[in-house]
């Protein structure tokens, strides 16, 4: 059977794009840096176009660094834009060498992780003119992870501009073109060659010592899904044999608050030594395909990232795994908080458990002013252990030690619940369903203590965690006689927004689109009257579809 080929519009030139653009070629750099690429499949597949010089350096290609999702999206627009065929296999090669080869160091790709796991608070950048030019169209985290020369920066900046002319109306040109300031894209080449260079010092260090990571063996998973709680469990990575860099995983975790276990199967590819790539299926049904960007540590024993899914990426997991000895591993305990002078049930999950619960030596501590009475149900992945808390315990965190291991602020103390926060603070959503998904919007209510200071929102206070919460949603007033709160949507008692449908609404003034701002509320506890009760509010803003997407993040799959 032939393989599936990837072919859409015509070739546009380089120099046709730098003609529209108003500018004209520059010449080369002399003793400018470059990396040379020497594998055949990159040569073959991008050659024709990108000339390779006396160093094997292929003009452009060279002269760029970007994670695995930043070469994606330039195959990706090649093929798009530029006729470029290429079989998936070949295409999946190409990205596979850039990545490894000129690809960015651990410090460079954690500065905009938040990019790659496709998290939607927008990071700040420190200079206010620059996120200005960029992000009138993608986030500065697409800016942010790569690295170029000079010269590269500004044919960036020139295709921008062949490609999209709006952009010097939008972003680029401002103010008084005879007035010889310089122009916002100058100001924004200038900055982005020094503070992103090509060559430094982070890339030189890390490409000297990267290798294939060994990753194969048990890893202890803990982890939190917004709205469903501390999520533990392990996570089996077994290397794919013939294949120093691809995985298999099995994954099994249990959901905290509700005991629902999950098992995954996986598949994942590690780029530049220590960028995980995956994608699993559940066993159960009731949950769905996750995408997984995690970054692993110099010292492969811990990973972190997001696992994630939806029509636009917001719902997903918080991940932490660290690899697992032969002893027992704590990774939490719930419920995470108690009153003073109470007794409660505390399961303790992590793994390897039964046998430290056994002795005396190795009985759950919990800190001062806690005492362990009993184990009352164990298995090797968690224990049930009855506690109380003293009526004049102090206030705070503590640490659950078992055996050799702990987990760390795994309980705190308190005394009262000083107020409910809801978060995220500022939320998004986006109508859909009819002819784009809807993007659903996740919150949840979390109890807080003041601290020993008593004052709210200081870094003494004490995080007691998620607590079941009555949702409803309020009018954020801006106009007079706004009635956004009948046509946006609903949340449900779980905390989850469920926007209306896209499309104009003929029911509403205007046939206007149901969009709008509305407050989030909840109230705890939940069967508090009108009134009572504490209550917290996040701000909701429910907008409209994104019309024009082009995903830079769907690595495909090894």
């Amino acid at each position: 059977m032939p393989q599936p080929r990837l072919k859409l519009l015509g070739c546009v030139p380089l120099a046709a794009l730098l003609a529209a653009a108003g500018a004209a070629a520059q010449p080369a750099e002399t003793n400018r840096p470059g990396i040379p690429i020497d594998d055949e499949t990159v040569r073959q597949a991008c050659g024709s176009c990108h000339q390779p010089d006396d160093e094997g350096r292929l003009s452009r290609i060279s002269f760029r660094r970007t994670t695995p999702e930043g070469w994606q999206q330039t195959i990706r627009r090649m093929v798009t834009l530029n006729g470029v065929t290429l079989t998936p296999e070949t295409a999946r090669n190409v990205v596979r060498h850039l990545a490894n080869n000129l690809g960015l160091a651990p410090a460079e790709a954690l500065d905009a992780a938040w990019e790659a796991e496709r998290r939607s608070d927008d990071q700040p950048y420190d200079d206010a003119d620059v996120e200005e030019t960029c992000t009138q169209c993608h986030s500065m985290g697409r800016v942010i992870s790569q690295r170029r020369t000079g010269e590269e920066w500004s044919l960036l900046m020139a295709m921008h501009r062949g490609y999209y002319p709006f952009t010097d109306f939008q972003a680029f040109r401002r103010g008084d073109p005879g007035d010889g300031k310089p122009q916002a894209v100058d100001r924004a080449v200038a900055h982005l060659s020094e503070r992103f260079p090509f060559e430094t010092a982070a890339w030189s260090a890390w490409s000297a010592t990267m290798r294939p990571p060994r990753l194969g063996g048990a890893w202890l998973l803990r982890g939190h899904a917004p709205g469903r709680g501390a999520v533990y469990g392990q996570v089996t990575i077994t290397p794919l044999a013939g294949a120093e860099d691809e995985f298999t995983t099995e994954a099994t975790y249990t959901y905290a608050r509700t005991g629902r276990q999950v098992e995954r199967t996986g598949r994942a590819i590690v780029y530049t030594g220590f960028q995980w790539r995956g994608r699993s299926i559940p066993g159960d049904p009731g949950e769905d395909e996750l995408r997984e960007v995690m970054f692993v540590e110099r010292d492969r024993r811990t990973m972190r990232g997001r696992w994630f899914t939806g029509g636009y990426d917001e719902t997903g997991i918080d991940v932490t795994l660290e690899r697992l000895a032969g002893g027992p591993a704590v990774a939490g305990a719930h419920p995470p908080s108690i009153q003073a002078g109470a007794a409660a049930t505390v399961r303790v999950h992590g793994r390897n458990l039964a046998a430290a619960a056994e002795s005396a030596d190795t009985f759950p501590d919990l800190g001062p002013g806690v005492s362990v009475l009993a184990v009352t149900g164990t298995t090797g992945d968690w224990l049930d252990v009855h506690v109380r808390v003293d009526p004049d315990a102090a206030t705070g965190a503590r640490d659950l030690v078992l055996d050799q291991t702990a987990a760390t602020g795994a309980l705190t103390v308190y005394d009262d619940v000083d107020r409910i926060e809801v978060t995220p603070r500022a939320g998004m959503a986006r109508v859909g369903g009819v002819r784009f998904p809807k993007q659903f919007q996740q919150f949840e209510a979390r109890a807080w203590h003041n601290g020993p200071d008593g004052e709210p929102a200081t870094e003494d206070d004490l995080d007691l965690g998620m607590v079941d919460a009555r949702w409803s949603i309020e009018e954020y007033a801006v106009t007079f006689g706004d009635d956004d709160i009948r046509y946006v949507g609903a949340i449900e008692p779980g905390g989850r927004f469920i926007p209306a449908v896209d499309g104009p609404n003929v029911e509403r003034s205007g046939s206007r689109n149901n969009v709008g701002d509305v407050w989030v509320v909840a109230t705890w506890p939940p069967d508090a009257g009108d009134g009572g009760g504490l209550r917290g509010r996040a701000h909701l803003l429910v907008t409209v579809p994104l019309y024009l997407r082009w995903d830079p993040t769907a690595v495909e799959q090894p």
